[in-house]
């Protein structure tokens, strides 16, 4: 349960700081090495999941530093498998989703740095145990002496979305889940994410989204392409089960302001035709929108579907200029996420 909100504690926003869009210029990523075995169906789907892991640390350290956090019992796996190209820092963990146990960080107009410990209960306490992951944005922030910020609401970094200008995109059926925060009204949830993420305007997605893993995370579903422009993945039939939340979704993008009283625009981004069926027999949400924006450049999945060049070329063009590292996903997808989601950006400093 979130820990109730005193009105004079310090926090993000009343300090100064907000979340910087992912395009912002980064100064690290940080990565987690998989370590949940039953995430990906047994020791066979945990080693592909650390190979993949690895080819996508690989391919962003060719943009910017990485660091891999790895439990101390594995920590010459990862700098095997990454050839030597990424650090490491040694932590306790139960998982390897460094977008949703990392911290969010946030950064001042003087450039200052500092970080989110949100509250995390592992999607809806969907695994156990989860405390080492409760506690790693924590972690991290005191082995890099980073000013630390506990918010008190149950969330997770890609049940989130900014522009970097004040506006905030999220999913009603995550944040307003009775397995987060049930005790929260909407109102109370804006003002927890407000507070903590220098939002002045959430727009809030619905309901219905076919992902169970994470109850409907927004960066499976739309993401900010620049002030004022959303990339929204699309399903390729009308039979799909995620084709009329989306629709939804688009229709409430559509009638939305964001933070700046702007109309958005919608980037329609197709999504792969092949549908498939992960380990647990679930449908395998392959997304496009579930990409990482480096340093001057774009690593994004491929799924062996007719649909990869078409959504490369769709991402290229709303952010020209960055080369683009096309990397098979389907390995990382069968835990129950993506490449963003295996990803958290720093911002660079001052």
């Amino acid at each position: 349960m979130a820990s109730p909100l005193d009105p004079n504690d310090p926090c993000p926003a009343r300090d100064g700081f907000a979340m910087p869009a992912e395009w912002a210029e980064h100064a690290r990523t940080w990565m987690c090495w998989p370590s949940r075995v039953e995430a990906w169906g047994g020791p066979e789907g945990l080693l592909r999941a650390k190979q993949a892991v690895a080819r996508v640390a690989r391919a962003i350290s060719s943009f910017e530093p990485v660091v891999m956090a790895v439990r101390p019992k594995d920590a010459a796996e990862p700098q095997l498998a990454c050839s030597g190209k990424i650090e490491t820092f040694e932590v306790p963990l139960d998982d390897s989703w460094a977008r949703d146990s990392g911290p969010t960080f946030v950064q001042n107009e003087e450039g200052a740095l500092a970080a989110v410990q949100w509250q995390f209960n592992a999607w809806g306490n969907k695994y156990a145990p989860y405390a080492d992951d409760a506690a790693f944005a924590t972690r991290l922030a005191e082995a890099s002496q980073t000013k630390l910020y506990r918010a008190p609401l149950v969330c997770e970094g890609g049940a989130i979305h900014t522009d970097g200008e004040g506006t905030l995109i999220t999913t009603e059926q995550c944040l307003l889940n009775t397995n987060r925060n049930p005790h929260l009204s909407r109102q109370q949830v804006e003002m927890r994410l407000a507070l903590y993420t220098g939002a002045r305007r959430v727009i809030w997605l619905g309901e219905g989204f076919a992902d169970e893993e994470t109850d409907g995370h927004v960066d499976n579903i739309a993401c900010f392409a620049g002030p004022g422009r959303v990339l929204v993945g699309v399903p390729s039939s009308h039979s799909d089960p995620d084709f009329e939340p989306v629709m939804e979704a688009i229709r409430r993008l559509q009638e939305a302001r964001d933070s700046e009283g702007r109309a958005l625009e919608i980037v329609e981004l197709e999504q792969p035709r092949r549908t498939r069926s992960d380990w647990r027999g679930r449908p395998l949400a392959t997304s496009y929108v579930n990409f990482y924006l480096p340093n001057d450049g774009i690593v994004m999945p491929a799924f062996d579907d007719a649909n990869d060049e078409r959504a490369r070329l769709v991402i290229a063009d709303c952010f020209p200029g960055r080369d683009i590292l096309q990397i098979d996903a389907l390995d990382i997808v069968e835990g129950g996420g993506g490449i963003h989601c295996i990803t958290q950006q720093e911002p660079a400093g001052p």
